[in-house]
């Protein structure tokens, strides 16, 4: 009988796509500047020079990473449905697809609100991040202007509140808990929504 070599244990075959999912979960546990090309070897079962097959650096992952979170909401804000009807409505249409992305992205978004800024990719990736808080904030204040949200609060506090909100639960929710992405939205949601709406 003929016995095969068994693998080398912690080596394996990877996709451009798994060493990019070990890479985010490395960089979201050690922080982006304190992860070394050595760590992300050790974490993928692979040689430092076997990443190079993948991935030119360090730093084009943490783009493709970010990209991946931020392309989600890029595609949210070209619906639609973000762009007819009241506003009030398509508010909270965004704000529940906002959880949706997030809950289906968990571990990009996480590393997206961790970036402060430190290179050319992080300036980039918190530009476009601006450009979207700009447009939560054009929808929220619309919907002041039109009725649909209650005349004494601050539609700029609103934007702040709703979506700080939204981004802390990357850091405590736990999919393995039970909760899906519709049960954080409808709670959120009629916690906010409740109160936010005008009796108009």
């Amino acid at each position: 009988m003929v016995t095969r070599n068994p693998a080398r244990p912690g080596r394996r075959g990877h996709d451009p796509e798994s060493v990019l999912s070990i890479a985010v979960s490395v960089f979201n546990e050690r922080g982006y500047d304190g992860t070394s090309m050595e760590d992300l070897a050790r974490a993928l079962g692979v040689t430092k020079s076997a990443i190079y097959h993948h991935v030119p650096g360090k730093e084009q992952l943490l783009a493709r990473a970010l990209d991946r979170a931020l392309d989600g909401l890029f595609e949210m804000v070209t619906d639609p449905r973000a762009a007819s009807g009241p506003a009030i409505d398509r508010l909270e249409w965004v704000v529940r697809q906002s959880v949706r992305i997030l809950v289906g992205r968990l571990p990009y978004v996480t590393l997206l609100l961790r970036v402060r800024g430190n290179s050319v990719t992080e300036q980039a990736a918190l530009e476009r991040r601006r450009e979207f808080d700009r447009f939560v904030s054009h929808l929220v204040k619309e919907a002041a202007a039109e009725g649909g949200i209650r005349a004494d609060v601050d539609p700029a506090l609103v934007t702040r509140l709703l979506f700080g909100t939204i981004n802390s639960i990357t850091e405590w929710y736990q999919p393995s808990r039970g909760a899906s992405a519709d049960d954080l939205a409808d709670t959120l949601l009629t916690i906010t929504f409740d109160g936010l709406r005008s009796d108009a």
